[in-house]
C-alpha cells in the first residue's frame, strides 16, 4: 500500500521503490553489463568473425590462436573501450528502467490483474527498457564490431580514433544509429527471454525445490539460484536472438556497404544466420547471464535490496 491508501507496487514489497531504490537498480545495471561484456572481449571478437568470415575462422580456439598469431594478444582485446562504456550504459537502462516499467504496468493492471497476469508484465517492462537500452548502446555497438571484424590496419583500434573515424565515414557506415533496427531485433527479444525465463525460473525455484519462505534462505543460497536461474535464462536467451546477432556482425563487413538487412541475410542464409557461432554465442552469453544476474543482485544485497524474484 502507498501513503494514500491505494494498493501502489512501489510499495506492495519489503523494500519501498522510489528515486533512490531505482537509482541504486541503474548502477547495479551499470556493473552487471558493463564489467561482464568488457571480460569477454576475446570471446566476442573470435565469434564476430567467425560470423563474418566462417571460412577463415572455423571454432572459438582456432579464432583466438589465429587472432593472436596475425595481430598478438592485442587482438583478440579489440573493442575493448566501446564494450565497456556501450554495455555499461545499455545494463543501467536495461535493469534501472526494467524496475520503472515493471512498477508502472503494474501499477496500471492493479494489483489482482498484476499477480495474475505477471509474466505479461515481465515481458512488457523487459521490452520497454531495452528500447531505450539500445539506443544508447547503439553507435559504441557500431563502433565495437568495425573494430573487431575490419582486417587488421584497415580500422583503428583505440577507441577515440575509431569513434573518429565512424563519425567521419558516416555516410558508409550509417553511424550512429545505422544498426539500431537490427540491435532492437536482437536486444528486444533477448531481454525479453532473459527476464522473463530469469523471473520465472527464480520462481519456479522457489516453489518448488526451496519451499521455505524466501526470507530464510541465506545470502549464499539466494546468490545461488540467482546465478543458476540466470545462466538457463542465457542460453535461451543466445538461441532467441543469434540470428539478429549475426546480421549486427554481418552490417560491419565492408563488402556489404550499402546493403539492406533482407539483402544480406538472403545473402548468408537463415540457416547459417542461426548457426554460425552459436556454440560459442551460447557458452559465452550462459555464462554472461548468470553472471550478471549474479552480480546485479549481489550489489542489490549489499544496498539492503534484497534479490530479485521469487513466489
Amino acid at each position: 500500500m502507498s501513503f494514500t491508501g491505494k494498493w501502489d507496487s512501489r510499495f506492495a514489497g519489503p523494500v519501498p521503490h522510489d528515486a533512490s531504490y531505482y537509482a541504486k537498480c541503474m548502477l547495479g545495471g551499470v556493473l552487471a553489463c558493463g564489467v561482464t561484456h568488457a571480460g569477454i572481449t576475446p570471446l566476442d571478437v573470435a565469434k564476430c568473425n567467425m560470423q563474418v568470415n566462417p571460412t577463415k575462422y572455423t571454432g572459438t580456439v582456432q579464432s583466438l590462436k589465429l587472432l593472436v598469431a596475425e595481430e598478438g594478444t592485442k587482438g583478440i582485446w579489440k573493442g575493448f573501450g566501446p564494450t565497456l562504456v556501450g554495455y555499461s550504459l545499455q545494463g543501467m537502462f536495461k535493469y534501472g528502467l526494467y524496475e520503472i516499467f515493471k512498477d508502472y504496468y503494474s501499477n496500471l493492471a492493479g494489483e489482482e490483474a498484476s499477480q495474475k497476469y505477471k509474466p505479461a508484465i515481465w515481458l512488457a517492462g523487459s521490452a520497454s527498457a531495452e528500447v531505450f537500452a539500445d539506443i544508447a548502446l547503439c553507435p559504441l555497438e557500431m563502433t565495437k564490431v568495425k573494430i573487431q571484424t575490419s582486417p587488421s590496419g584497415t580500422f583503428p583500434i583505440p577507441f577515440g580514433a575509431a569513434l573518429k573515424e565512424m563519425s567521419r565515414t558516416k555516410a558508409d557506415t550509417r553511424f550512429p544509429f545505422g544498426s539500431l533496427v537490427p540491435l532492437w531485433s536482437r536486444q528486444i527479444p533477448y531481454t525479453m527471454a532473459k527476464f522473463f525465463f530469469f523471473e520465472k525460473i527464480v520462481q519456479l525455484f522457489y516453489t518448488h525445490v526451496f519451499t521455505e519462505p524466501k526470507e530464510t534462505y541465506g545470502q549464499a543460497t539466494q546468490l545461488g539460484i540467482t546465478f543458476t536461474s540466470g545462466y538457463l535464462a542465457g542460453v535461451v536467451c543466445a538461441i532467441v536472438s543469434h540470428p539478429a546477432d549475426s546480421l549486427v556482425s554481418q552490417l560491419g563487413k565492408p563488402e556489404n556497404k550499402g546493403k539492406s538487412f533482407g539483402a544480406i541475410a538472403n545473402e548468408v542464409g537463415f540457416v547459417n544466420l542461426c548457426t554460425k557461432g552459436l556454440g560459442t554465442r551460447v557458452i559465452m552469453i550462459g555464462t554472461l547471464t548468470g553472471f550478471q544476474w549474479w552480480i546485479y543482485d549481489t550489489f542489490k544485497t549489499t544496498m539492503g535490496m534484497g534479490t530479485t524474484g521469487g513466489k
